[in-house]
C-alpha cells in the first residue's frame, strides 16, 4: 500500500479517508429504536455533525430504515437532512438493491458507518461490505446498541474482520485534511459546539 503525493511532494496515506473517496452510511436511526439505545443523544449529535461535514464537502450521504412500518422513520434532525430512505427487512444494508450503485462512478471505495444497532445491522452491513471489497470505517461514538457489551463485542468483531475504528472528530478532520481549506473555520465551529455543551 503506497502513499499518494501531489505536485508539492506531500504524501498522504491510503489508510486515511478523504472527501473524494469516502461516503457516509447511516443505518436505522429510527424513532422506536433510538430511545432504547445506550447514549443515544451523543450518537445523534455526532451523526448530525458528520452529516453537516459531509454536506460541506459534497460527499455522498446514504441511509436505510429497518421496517419503518414497525420502527418508525428516521429521527430528527437527521430526517430533514436526507432524501427519502430505502426500506429494508434484511438486517444488512448490503441487501438494499441499488444503495451503493453510484459509488463506483465517483471512485468511492470507503464507507464510514454510523447508526444502530452495532451488533446487528451495523455489524452485518460492515461484514458484507468488507466481503464486497469496500474499505469500511466505523465511527465508534456514532454507533450504538441497547447494551454496552453488545456494542463492545461488535466493535471487536468488526475490527478483527478488517473494519477501521475511528471517531466522529477524527473523521471530520480527515475529510478536511488541511487548515488551509475554506471550510476549516466551519469545521472548527462544529467541533467547538460539541465541547461547549
Amino acid at each position: 500500500m503506497n502513499a499518494s503525493s501531489d505536485s508539492s511532494g506531500y504524501f498522504r496515506s491510503p489508510l486515511l479517508m478523504s472527501r473524494t473517496d469516502t461516503a457516509l452510511l447511516m443505518i436505522d436511526l429510527q424513532e422506536r429504536l433510538v430511545p432504547v439505545i445506550d447514549d443515544s443523544e451523543l450518537i445523534i449529535e455526532n451523526v448530525e455533525r458528520l452529516f453537516l461535514t459531509a454536506q460541506m464537502f459534497d460527499m455522498p450521504i446514504l441511509g436505510t430504515e429497518q421496517y419503518p412500518k414497525g420502527l418508525g422513520s428516521t429521527v430528527e434532525p437527521l430526517k430533514s437532512m436526507l432524501p427519502p430512505l430505502p426500506e429494508k427487512l434484511a438486517f444488512s444494508a448490503g441487501g438494499v438493491a441499488g444503495l451503493l450503485k453510484d459509488l463506483p462512478k465517483r471512485a468511492i471505495h470507503k464507507l464510514l458507518l454510523v447508526g444502530v444497532e452495532a451488533h446487528v445491522c451495523v455489524q452485518q452491513t460492515a461484514l458484507d461490505l468488507i466481503a464486497a471489497g469496500f474499505d469500511v470505517y466505523i465511527a465508534v461514538d456514532a454507533v450504538g446498541s441497547r447494551f454496552p457489551l453488545e456494542k463492545e463485542i461488535a466493535l471487536r468483531r468488526m475490527e478483527n474482520a478488517g473494519a477501521v475504528l475511528t471517531t466522529t472528530e477524527a473523521a471530520m478532520f480527515e475529510w478536511c485534511e488541511t487548515a488551509a481549506t475554506s471550510h476549516f473555520k466551519e469545521l472548527s465551529r462544529l467541533v467547538r459546539k460539541k465541547h461547549a455543551e
